[in-house]
This record gives C-alpha cells, structure tokens and sequence, in this order.
C-alpha cells in the first residue's frame, strides 16, 4: 500500500510541484491551499505525513502543527517555509515537527530524505505498538 503525503501550502505553485513529485516517486498525494480544509483531509483520511507551510493565511502552520500533533499523534510533520527564522524553527521543534526545511524548494533531495524519514520513524513505533499489543495479548491467554 502507498504511503499516504498531504500537502498544505497557501501557493498553488508549490502544491502541484510537490504533487507530482512525490506522486512520481510512488506516493498517494492530496493537496490543499486552506488549512482548514486540511483539517478536514486529516479527518478524513489516514495520512502517514503531512507537509506544511509555515506562513499560511486563516491559520498558521504552527498552530496547524499543533492541531495535528493533539488530533493526529501518528501523522509525522515536515514543515516548509520561506520565512526564516529562529523562532519558527524553535516552535517547530518543541511542537514535535519532524524538520523544517527551508524554501526555495530547487533540489527536492531535502524534503525527500525527510518524507522516508518520517516514514520510517512511524514504521518503527508501530512496529512497536503491535509488539506491545502481542504481548498484552499473550498476558491476558496467560491470566
């Protein structure tokens, strides 16, 4: 099963190029410009990774960043933003952001290595989960 990508980002541009992209390279991909409709996406669907704008109007990215991570813990965050600064790479730190990577967005590498990244890191905790859920199981055969 494909690994599923939505992607936020207040400039279409961006949304169709990060589209075909990662569509390209073999993922399920959903966009859109409006984070509420992210929002809506989010509930929708089972989406491994989300990547997110930081500047975004209607909502921010770090306040979407922070709806995700209390609504959707096992949905992992890339953000990108062309506005650099400490303080919006502090906020996506504490707020649990996989990365941030900065625009522009010439060389796709970066957000590339983030995505498998992310990936990666869910496989392993629900790996995790389903040992921890064997194991629970196995206890209460035993009891």
């Amino acid at each position: 099963m494909k690994s599923k990508i939505l992607i936020i980002d207040d400039e279409v541009e961006i949304c169709d190029m990060l589209s075909r992209h990662f569509r390209y390279i073999g993922y399920e991909v959903d966009t859109t410009t409006n984070p509420i409709e992210a929002l809506d996406k989010l509930a929708e669907n089972n989406f491994q990774v989300a990547i997110l704008d930081i500047v975004m109007p209607k909502m921010s990215g770090i306040d979407l960043l922070r709806t995700i991570r209390k609504q959707y813990p096992m949905t992992h965050v890339v953000m990108i933003t062309g506005c650099v600064t400490l303080d919006n790479a502090l906020s996506c730190m504490r707020l649990g952001a996989d990365t941030c990577i900065f625009k522009p967005l010439e060389d796709l590498t970066e957000l590339e290595e983030a995505v498998a990244n992310a990936l990666k890191s869910l496989k392993h905790w629900q790996e995790k989960f389903k040992m921890l859920q064997l194991m629970g199981d196995a206890q209460r055969e035993v009891i």
